[in-house]
């Protein structure tokens, strides 16, 4: 089954690199759909396409509805989404939302989850990231593959509740290594150090992991628990206590961890 209309609902970091793929691979993007003319119009213009702000004004022709809208947005607009197009293929792309927020609306629905920060300034490799898919019919979840197995050969089917696993375990890997990374700016501006003297140290401890597991790759003071430099630490600290407290928790984590 070959769906090559597709319908955008959202417009934001992971809706405009799906849009642009899609085009890139060949699909016919009708329409984008946003809340707000500013968003919808800009990813519009990219894909040289339409869109609407209103969900009453979403085309009922497409094959296939990619719906990249934040959580509580894409819990609340599911029936509005669906109504009056129930023969097409509705996926939605968040990590932790279960496919079975379609059920009882969509007849045919799945979701298409890209394990990746966007963000809309940088360019993505897809051949790099990985697709987990899950679909209710057999017949869509091999559409799904196909669909993804054009951007990339990473394409594996997960569960709901393995999708919600995946999605915290990035929140570790990214988002929480990501405020380190800001916290760390934040201490280098206070005392005159540019962040980009940290950008190797970073670069070399990314690389290590596709070698060695992260338990092997772990260094520092807090894996062997040197109190002397612990405890120099914390009290450098001590003018940014909600630094001086996560400082101490996660050397406390990463030496018990170590242990297991």
């Amino acid at each position: 089954m070959v769906l090559n209309k597709v319908v955008l609902i959202g417009a934001g970091n992971v809706a405009t690199h799906l849009g642009k793929a899609l085009l890139k691979t060949g699909y016919d993007v009708l329409q984008v759909y946003s809340r707000t003319v500013a968003s919808a119009s800009v990813l519009a213009e990219k894909l040289k396409t339409s869109y609407v702000t209103s969900l009453e004004e979403v085309r009922c022709d497409a094959d296939l509805y990619i719906v990249a809208l934040k959580d509580a947005a894409l819990q609340e607009l599911v029936p509005q989404i669906v109504k009056g197009r129930e023969e097409a293929l509705f996926v939605h792309t968040a990590g932790s939302m279960p496919m079975q927020i379609w059920k009882g609306h969509a007849l045919r629905y799945g979701v298409l989850y890209p394990m990746q920060t966007f963000s809309k300034q940088r360019e993505v490799n897809w051949s790099e990231v990985p697709f987990f898919i899950e679909a209710e019919s057999k017949i869509d979840l091999k559409v799904l593959k196909e669909l993804a197995g054009k951007w990339t050969e990473k394409v594996y089917e997960a569960t709901s509740e393995q999708r919600k696993y995946l999605h915290i375990a990035a929140v570790f890997a990214c988002n929480f290594s990501n405020h380190m990374y800001a916290l760390c700016d934040r201490l280098l501006c206070q005392h005159g150090i540019p962040f980009e003297v940290m950008l190797p140290l970073i670069d070399e401890t990314a690389r290590k992991v596709h070698e060695i597991t992260p338990k092997e790759a772990q260094t520092g003071p807090a894996i062997r628990y040197d109190e002397n430099v612990i405890n120099r630490h914390l009290d450098m600290l001590k003018a940014e206590p909600t630094i001086q407290e996560l400082y101490e928790k996660i050397s406390k984590s990463i030496y018990n961890h170590d242990k297991l």
